[in-house]
């Protein structure tokens, strides 16, 4: 795989780990700016949503920018909100800087996207784009545990400003090792802005796109709540909270690695397999909370099979809008963040019911379901070359 893939990827981590770190702070954060913990959850879904809007609409402004200085410049705004983030006291304001946070990451990612299956032949999207996000699989074995210990020890402010410590490696490995033109794009040559849109009223591409955003719910709903879980339910110290992280960062990377050589040229059987398995992983997890071991076991699981099927549909994603050059890492982008978005609030609304800490793990059982219902009908189509007219 080329060095620029490479590069990116140490900016996806950065970005990784501002978007999955808040899972193992969200009791802190409340507790210090007066909120509860159903409401820190949502600095998650306002990330999302900002990832949601922003990739169409930072990708759409960005198309006929240099690839080099819009990704340089996206990153420098993600650093400058999560400074702003650090020295808040007003949870409002805090708000804020996740959305701004999430429009530059958007951006970047989709921008990102693009570029990477432009260094790489066609038959390797699969492959290239399993190493840009082994940048966010390990921010969760460690850029997150590691933002939850520092967190521990000084407080959940100091992880942001490790986050933006973060962004000026990026930024150099960016500015000195990224093409300063690379593909069509940068030659303000390819479709027009309307054609790329035009994109979206194909059948076939916005089911992938719903199939990836019910399966990245799954996986944030539980994700966002796991530290409760795992002090509440399992009844294991702060510590452990780590640990847990690790073990899904570990398993999300693996999941990657192996779906990164099988997407190209079998999804299908990663979707068949991974997908059922998906679903009785989150409703055993589910009924076996209270347990360590099975808790150690099962998130490791869970992040493998999550990140497995996840990065599956996003490749498909990219393959389905192949028309869109310069859009379609929006695409995946944002079919990818309304999960992100929808899962915690959903998750969110389970805890207050008879459900308590496990109703997130419930609820990403039933949003696995959905999915394999809505892709069963079409399972041949989700799998190979065939159009949906």
């Amino acid at each position: 795989m080329p060095l620029p893939l490479y590069l990116l990827a140490v900016a996806v981590f950065a970005m990784g780990t501002s978007e999955f770190m808040l899972a193992g702070l969200l009791p802190d954060i409340a507790s210090d700016l007066g909120v509860t913990v159903g409401a820190a959850g949502l600095l998650t879904s306002a990330f999302a949503v900002g990832m949601v809007v922003g990739a169409p609409l930072m990708a759409g402004l960005a198309r006929n920018w240099p690839r080099r200085s819009s990704l340089l410049g996206f990153v420098l705004v993600f650093l400058a909100a999560h400074v702003v983030g650090a020295t808040t006291s007003d949870f409002s304001i805090l708000l804020a800087t996740r959305v701004v946070a999430a429009l530059a990451n958007a951006g970047f990612l989709a921008v990102a996207l693009t570029t990477a299956t432009m260094l790489v032949s066609p038959d390797r999207r699969g492959r290239a784009l399993a190493v840009l996000l082994s940048g966010t699989t390990i921010a969760t074995i460690a850029g997150v545990p590691g933002g939850a210990v520092l967190g521990t020890l000084l407080d959940w402010r100091a992880t942001f400003w490790a986050v933006a410590a973060l962004c000026l490696p990026a930024a150099v490995g960016i500015l000195r090792g990224v093409p300063a033109r690379v593909g069509q794009n940068d030659e303000n040559v390819g479709p027009a802005l309307r054609t790329e849109l035009a994109q979206l009223r194909r059948p076939r591409l916005i089911l992938v796109m719903l199939l990836g955003a019910l399966v990245n719910a799954a996986t944030f709903g539980s994700f966002t709540f796991l530290a409760p879980i795992v002090t509440e339910t399992a009844g294991l110290g702060e510590w452990w909270i780590s640990v847990v992280l690790v073990l899904f960062g570990a398993g999300s990377l693996v999941g990657v690695t192996i779906a990164g050589r099988l997407s190209d040229q079998r999804p299908g059987l990663i979707i068949a397999v991974g997908g059922p398995l998906l679903l009785i992983g989150w409703l055993a997890l589910a009924v076996l909370a209270e347990n360590p071991a099975a808790l150690l076991v099962l998130v490791f699981v869970q992040g493998a099979l999550s990140f497995a099927l996840g990065s599956t549909l996003i490749t498909r994603v990219l393959y389905e809008a192949v028309g869109a050059p310069t859009m379609a890492g929006s695409y995946a982008t944002a079919a990818l963040n309304v999960g992100a978005a929808v899962g915690p609030l959903i998750a969110a609304t389970t805890l207050s019911t008879t459900l308590g800490e496990r109703g997130p793990l419930w609820a990403s059982g039933l949003l696995v379901a959905t999915a394999l219902l809505v892709a069963a009908p079409l399972r041949t189509v989700v799998a190979t070359g065939r159009r949906v007219q």
